[in-house]
């Protein structure tokens, strides 16, 4: 399992990076939304989180706009003309649905289309690898 360390002067949190659904950036802070419900809210630029993301062995992060990040494992559908994405999953209550840009859902759903049977293969083994850790 990997982990986001978002450090402060007075704390440090760590975020499985599999929990995290999607991170909505505002300025200096940015929510980090997460599969059980809960927000966390850091004292973070949504770039400063993005490159410590990117560091990642496997990394199911994308960035969607100025102030969008979120985990294509979560991506449900992608609408460009609705200017729409849903973010499902089986571990979620119920679809999250965010509003984006036209220009970025667009850039996201190529980026889906063209994923390599290596990145898909990779997350099946990781999904693969922690359920059987749960067992």
């Amino acid at each position: 399992m990997e982990w986001l360390k978002i450090t402060t002067n007075s704390e440090i949190i760590r975020i499985p990076t599999d929990e995290i659904i999607f991170i909505k950036g505002d300025g200096n802070y940015s929510d980090i939304f997460l599969a059980n419900g809960k927000k966390e809210n850091v004292i973070s630029q949504l770039h400063d989180l993005m490159d410590k993301l990117t560091t990642l062995n496997y990394n199911p992060f994308y960035r969607v706009g100025k102030s969008l990040i979120i985990n294509r494992n979560y991506v449900f559908k992608v609408n460009p003309g609705l200017q729409r994405i849903i973010l499902s999953n089986s571990r979620l209550e119920k679809d999250i649905l965010i509003k984006a840009s036209k220009d970025a859902l667009k850039k996201l759903k190529e980026k889906l289309e063209t994923e390599t049977e290596e990145e898909l293969t990779l997350a099946k083994e990781l999904i693969t690898e922690k359920e059987g850790g749960n067992s």
